[in-house]
């Protein structure tokens, strides 16, 4: 096994996952600077520091999560590591570095702060993602969502970028049935990675699928889909180490629902659609 990389002692971003980063989040001393205003959940902006490297990071404690009627009590921290575990497995790096861990209130998810930015490596600024146009019909490089109202009887066409790395986002939360896919848990990073956030309530034994990257729903998935996928099921059989992690995190029910929406996805070779049984896009959109 490859020697895990080395984390600079500078203030960074977007870092590839490493043993050691992990470690960092897992094992440092976790300091509360503030609170994230807004979230419908305790969220707490931190920095942790582990034998004199130190991030940015956000804390979820378990004891601030709001009760939901569809998800069992105290378990959305737990679904936004295993959230990260599938990422990994894939192979994308989509989701940031996620653990779950004690802290100042109690256990929760800690996971790296990305701090959205354009490219610094560039004078190009991170292309637009979401949009809405007065056309009825996306632009080229767009793919439709649907129709939004926008006041005074108005209405007017939600698109997203039709960008492989959103692609990949919207065949991750088809298998881990994201049931909150909004516009501001979209994060572009420095050097063009983009990172997906907020992933508690995803894992649903029922299908919960909410998005704002419906643009390819019924397309063929690509082959980097299709393979990518082939690979999670063999990782996902009853005894692997993946599904073994993942059932210290979710029901039994639940990984059972994974493995069926990952062989749905193989099966059908297509993007997922909206289901008609839940509302397709989470509210508000962003």
């Amino acid at each position: 096994m490859p020697a895990p990389e080395r984390i600079p002692s500078r203030s960074m971003t977007g870092t590839p996952t490493g043993t050691e980063l992990l470690t960092l989040l897992a094992k440092g001393r976790l300091t509360v600077q503030g609170q994230v205003r807004g979230a419908s959940n305790a969220v707490l902006y931190c920095t942790v520091e582990y034998e004199g490297e130190q991030r940015t990071c956000v804390y979820k404690p378990v004891a601030g999560e709001q009760p939901l009627w569809d998800f069992p009590d105290g378990t959305l921290a737990q679904r936004e590591v295993a959230a990260f575990e599938i990422s990994e497995a894939t192979g994308w790096g989509l989701v940031p570095p996620t653990v779950l861990r004690d802290g100042p209130y109690g256990e929760g998810m800690c996971q790296l702060w990305i701090e959205a930015a354009p490219d610094g490596s560039t004078d190009v600024a991170e292309p637009t993602l979401l949009a809405l146009v007065e056309d009825e019909e996306p632009g080229e490089g767009w793919k439709a969502v649907g129709f939004a109202e926008v006041g005074e009887g108005k209405t007017a066409l939600l698109v997203h970028a039709d960008d492989p790395r959103l692609r990949r986002l919207a065949v991750l939360d088809a298998v881990i049935n994201n049931g909150d896919r909004k516009g501001g848990h979209l994060l572009p990073a420095p050097g063009g990675r983009l990172y997906g956030i907020d992933h508690g309530v995803t894992f649903n034994a029922d299908d919960k699928l909410r998005t704002l990257l419906w643009g390819w729903a019924g397309e063929a998935l690509t082959d980097e889909a299709v393979e990518v996928l082939g690979r999670l099921a063999a990782e996902l059989a009853p005894g692997a180490k993946l599904a073994t992690r993942l059932g210290e995190l979710i029901t039994g029910a639940e990984l059972d629902a994974l493995r069926g929406r990952v062989g749905d996805l193989l099966t059908t070779g297509l993007h997922p659609q909206p289901s008609g049984e839940w509302p397709a896009i989470p509210w508000p959109p962003v």
